[in-house]
C-alpha cells in the first residue's frame, strides 16, 4: 500500500557565486565590458575606476586652478585620496599563488590566496590594479596604457570609399546629389537593386530629381572605384569590369558577348551550343570562358561592411628579450570597485542581512571577485598556449602543433569545460595578427613515418602548393593528395577538398589561367 518515507540524499550543485563566475568566464570581452557597465549603472555599491591617464589629467587639472603647477607623474597619487582607497590596494601579487582560477565543476571554489575578505567581514574588497594580476603583464603601450579602440578593426565600407572618390569628381550640386542618393542606395556586394524610378518617388527627391539625372549619376558611380561597382545584375557587373580592361585583351570581346548575351548558358556548360551561337572554335571558348571566370561576381564584398563583428583581444602577446611574454589587455580589464563610503554607511546603519541593500553589496563583491578571477584564468590559458605553441609565433602556421583542451585543462589542473569557456570567443593580439584561441587547438593528423601533424599544418601546406602552383596547369585536388603523401602527410582527397573549401580556394578548373 502506499506510504510516504524521508531519504537522505547528496547531490551537487552550484551556488549562485560559482554560476556568475561562469558565466562572466564564457562572455566575450565586449559582453563582459557590457556586463560591468550595467552592473556600474544599477548596483551603487559600485564605482568606477578610471585609468591612470584619465585620472592624472584630471588631478593635473585641478592643481593647475590652484596655481600648484605640480608634474603629470605625480597626478595618479590622487588615487589614494579618493573614496575606496589607492588603486595599488588589493591582492598585492596573491593571485600568482593561486592554483585554481574556477576550480572543477563539483563546485570547488578556491579563494583563499585572492586577498578579498570573507563575506563576514569588511567592505573593501577594492579590484586588484593591473600589475598584480601577473607578473609577465606588459603594457600595450609606451604610456603604459591602452584603450579598447585602440584594438577595433575598423575597415572603410564601401559608401565611404565612394563618397570620398565622389568628393573628387567635378559635378555640379545637383549631380553630386544624385550620385550621392545612388551611393547610398548600394547593397552592401555592391549591386545597386532598387529601380532608379523608386529612388525619384523617395521623400524631397523628386522635386529637385528625375531618373534621367539619376541614371547619368548611376553611370558616374559606376566609374569612381573598382569596375562592377553600381550594377543592377550580374551580367553588368562581369560586362562592366571587361569593359575596363584594355582593348588588346585576349578573347575580351567574346567574353563580353558571353556575359552579356548567353550567360545563363555558360553557368550550364552549354559549350556545344555556346560555339554554334559565337562561331567560334573551342580554344576560343574556354580562353573567354577563362577570363569570365576570373572576374568578381560581388565586388562590394572587397570593402568593410558598416555592420561588421568587432574583435578586441582578451591577451597580448610580445617577445621582450628573446621571450614570449602574455598579458592581459589593458583595455578590457575591469575598472570597478567597492564604493568605500557607502559601504561604510552601509555597515553602520541597521540595515540585516537580509535587507536589498545587503544583497546588492554582496553581489557587488562576487562581481570585482569573478571579474577578476575572470582576467586571471584566461591570462593562465594564454600563457599555456603561447608555451605549447612558440613555434607558431616563429615559423607561422605551418608550425601548429596538434592540442587538445585536455592538454591545457590537465597542465593548469582546471576542468575541461573550465577551458573551453575561457577559449571560447576569446582573442589573442600576436605580431603574427589577431587570432581565436580556438585556432590554437587543432585536430591531429597521422603521418607515413608513425608521427602526427595538425590539421592547420596541412590547410597550410596546400595553400603553399596552390600559390607556387603553375596558373596554367593548377593543381587538382586528387595531385594534392599525392603530394602530401610524398611529404608523408597521409589524407584522403575529400579531407584536402573539405581544407581548400575552409580557406575558400577555388577549384583547380576554376583557377586555370590561359
Amino acid at each position: 500500500m502506499p506510504s510516504i518515507a524521508l531519504q537522505a540524499r547528496q547531490h551537487l550543485a552550484l551556488t549562485p557565486r560559482l554560476q556568475q563566475a561562469v558565466r562572466l568566464l564564457q562572455l566575450s570581452s565586449l559582453e563582459f565590458q557590457q556586463e560591468l557597465r550595467e552592473a556600474l549603472d544599477t548596483n551603487p555599491f559600485l564605482e568606477y575606476v578610471p585609468p591612470a591617464s584619465e585620472t592624472g589629467e584630471a588631478a593635473e587639472a585641478a592643481e593647475g586652478a590652484a596655481g600648484i603647477g605640480a608634474a603629470a607623474s605625480e597626478a595618479p597619487t590622487a588615487l589614494a585620496d579618493m573614496p575606496g582607497g589607492s588603486m595599488e590596494s588589493g591582492m598585492d601579487g596573491g593571485a600568482a599563488q593561486e592554483t585554481s582560477s574556477y576550480g572543477d565543476e563539483q563546485g570547488n571554489y578556491s579563494d583563499e590566496n585572492s586577498g578579498y575578505q570573507d563575506e563576514g567581514g569588511g567592505y573593501t574588497a577594492d579590484l586588484p590594479s593591473s600589475g598584480s594580476l601577473r607578473s609577465s603583464t606588459y603594457r600595450g603601450s609606451e604610456d603604459g596604457d591602452s584603450e579598447a579602440s585602440d584594438w577595433v578593426r575598423v575597415p572603410i565600407s564601401l559608401r565611404d570609399q565612394l563618397h570620398e572618390a565622389l568628393r573628387l569628381s567635378p559635378l555640379d550640386e545637383l549631380d553630386r546629389a544624385a550620385a550621392q542618393i545612388v551611393i547610398e542606395a548600394l547593397d552592401d556586394d555592391g549591386y545597386l537593386r532598387q529601380e532608379l524610378a523608386d529612388l525619384v518617388e523617395l521623400e524631397g527627391v523628386a522635386d529637385i530629381l528625375d531618373e534621367d539625372r539619376l541614371r547619368v549619376a548611376l553611370c558616374v558611380v559606376q566609374t569612381l572605384d573598382r569596375p562592377g561597382i553600381g550594377a543592377r545584375s550580374l551580367s553588368e557587373c562581369l560586362a562592366l569590369q571587361l569593359e575596363a580592361m584594355p582593348g588588346d585583351t585576349p578573347h575580351r570581346d567574346l567574353a563580353l558577348q558571353i556575359v552579356t548575351q548567353h550567360l545563363e548558358r555558360l553557368a550550364r556548360r552549354e559549350n556545344g551550343e555556346l560555339q554554334r551561337q559565337l562561331g567560334c572554335d573551342a580554344a576560343s571558348l574556354q580562353a573567354a570562358t577563362a577570363l569570365v571566370r576570373r572576374l568578381d561576381p560581388k565586388p562590394g564584398n572587397h570593402y568593410g561592411r558598416a555592420d561588421g563583428g568587432y574583435v578586441i583581444p582578451d591577451v597580448i602577446v610580445r617577445q621582450v628579450r628573446g621571450k614570449w611574454v602574455v598579458s592581459v589587455n589593458p583595455a578590457i580589464e575591469p575598472r570597478a570597485r567597492i564604493h568605500k563610503l557607502y559601504a561604510e554607511m552601509f555597515a553602520r546603519s541597521d540595515q540585516t542581512s537580509r535587507s536589498p541593500l545587503a544583497q546588492q553589496l554582496q553581489e557587488a563583491r562576487w562581481l570585482i571577485r569573478n571579474a577578476h578571477k575572470r582576467c586571471e584564468t584566461i591570462l593562465r590559458v594564454g600563457e599555456c598556449i603561447v608555451a605549447r605553441q612558440k613555434a607558431f609565433f616563429q615559423y607561422g602556421e605551418i608550425a601548429l602543433r596538434p592540442m587538445l583542451l585536455r592538454d591545457v585543462a590537465d597542465e593548469l589542473g582546471l576542468h575541461e569545460s573550465t577551458v573551453s569557456r575561457a577559449t571560447g570567443n576569446k582573442y589573442m593580439a600576436t605580431p603574427r595578427g589577431i587570432f581565436e584561441f580556438k585556432r590554437f587547438f587543432p585536430r591531429e593528423l597521422e603521418t607515413r613515418t608513425g608521427g602526427t601533424c595538425s590539421a592547420a599544418a596541412v590547410r597550410a601546406l596546400i595553400k603553399e602548393m596552390i600559390d607556387a602552383e603553375n596558373p596554367r596547369d593548377p593543381l587538382s585536388d586528387v595531385v594534392l593528395t599525392q603530394e602530401l603523401e610524398k611529404q608523408g602527410v597521409r589524407v584522403a582527397r575529400r579531407t584536402v577538398t573539405k581544407y581548400r573549401q575552409m580557406m575558400k580556394l577555388p577549384a583547380a578548373e576554376m583557377r586555370r589561367q590561359i
